[in-house]
């Protein structure tokens, strides 16, 4: 049992209020998820950077020589805005050699998201907790998916929290449980897609990106979530520009959505 929820502005002058007004839903739905939380946003690209969401699994970080590990080895402009276990590194270089860098480098700094818009925070701890660690209340941006868990199927660890993302500028959170996500992985796998956990969620977001990168548009994947993944399940999904809500045939898991001039 878990908590999902996702706010989209369709007013550009809310947007400085997303982190404000996203946090309360988040809260509000720590009875299904005590265990740990996360949120994913989405801003504005700057043209020319990549930003890629970094966390520190295991003791106190030191940013500062992660920032000094970069610019020695990687060419460009990079900078890196630490919050707490998490930092952001906003790049003008190739982002996939940052993350190989620190793969090597720094083995307890596992990465979490890349694109041009999207920022992802996650961690061990209640809604409210975490929310307040990273200071969720002041992100802004044009949308944003949060999750509360319930662990019922993987250890509760903060790179097993959710948002899922798997590609670039693509999220995905899960309330329910999937019954067959190593057949998922068997049928990934062997085309050179990697797993980090071993969480249910993890199987459809990727199959879900991979989908979208052979050349399916969003309907057209979530079309064939039903063809493979069984289960019961609530996916929300964040793209670049949008979100997208879908329920197990069953529709055994709750969702409500409520839309206004706004958002």
């Amino acid at each position: 049992m878990c908590g999902i929820v996702g706010l989209l502005m369709k007013n550009p002058a809310w947007d400085e209020r997303l982190g404000e007004l996203l946090v309360p839903m988040l809260v509000g739905m720590t009875e299904r998820g005590p265990d740990s939380a996360g949120m994913a946003v989405f801003g504005k690209p700057t043209p020319g950077q990549t930003r890629l969401s970094f966390f520190h699994l295991h003791g106190e970080p030191d940013w500062h020589a992660v920032n000094t590990a970069i610019v020695d080895a990687v060419p460009g402009t990079h900078r890196v805005d630490a919050n707490g276990r998490h930092a952001i590194i906003h790049t003008d270089s190739d982002g996939e050699a940052i993350r190989a860098l620190l793969k090597e480098r720094f083995p307890a700094i596992v990465a979490l998201a890349a694109g041009s818009r999207i920022q992802l925070y996650k961690d061990i701890g209640t809604p409210a907790a975490i929310a307040s660690r990273y200071r969720f209340g002041d992100f802004t941006g044009t949308h944003a998916v949060g999750h509360t868990r319930m662990a019922t199927e993987s250890a509760v660890t903060p790179d097993r929290a959710h948002p899922f993302t798997a590609g670039r500028d693509f999220c995905l959170v899960h309330n329910g449980s999937l019954s067959n996500p190593h057949l998922v992985r068997r049928q990934l796998e062997p085309m050179g897609i990697r797993f980090d956990t071993d969480n249910d969620t993890e199987a459809a977001c990727r199959f879900l990106e991979w989908r979208l990168r052979e050349g399916d548009d969003l309907p057209a994947a979530l079309q064939k979530v039903f063809e493979v993944l069984d289960g019961f399940y609530t996916f929300l999904m964040g793209t670049p520009t949008a979100l997208a809500l879908i329920r197990d045939p069953f529709a055994c898991k709750p969702a409500v959505v409520a839309e206004t001039d706004d958002y």
